[in-house]
């Protein structure tokens, strides 16, 4: 099984989550992610298409650390 492209980090301390994109055989930074809103607008500028509707495919998305959507450690 292949890995999911992006993955979302566990939240930081303070809140917010880092978001990578695995493209072309390395692992690219797309940034900090504070809401379901920032992670589309990052893959949107990374060309994803339709990127709302990806955020609940575990082939595409790989949630880490903490459920999908959850933005603050608990």
């Amino acid at each position: 099984m292949t890995p999911a492209p992006v993955v979302v980090h566990p939240p930081a301390p303070d809140g917010g989550r880092q978001i990578t994109l695995h493209r072309e055989g390395h692992d690219a930074p797309l940034g900090l992610a504070r809401s379901d809103h920032d992670l589309i607008v990052f893959l949107e500028a990374a060309g994803v298409i339709e990127p709302e509707n990806v955020l609940d495919d575990p082939q595409l998305v790989e949630w880490r650390g903490a459920p999908p959507h959850q933005w603050h450690p608990t």
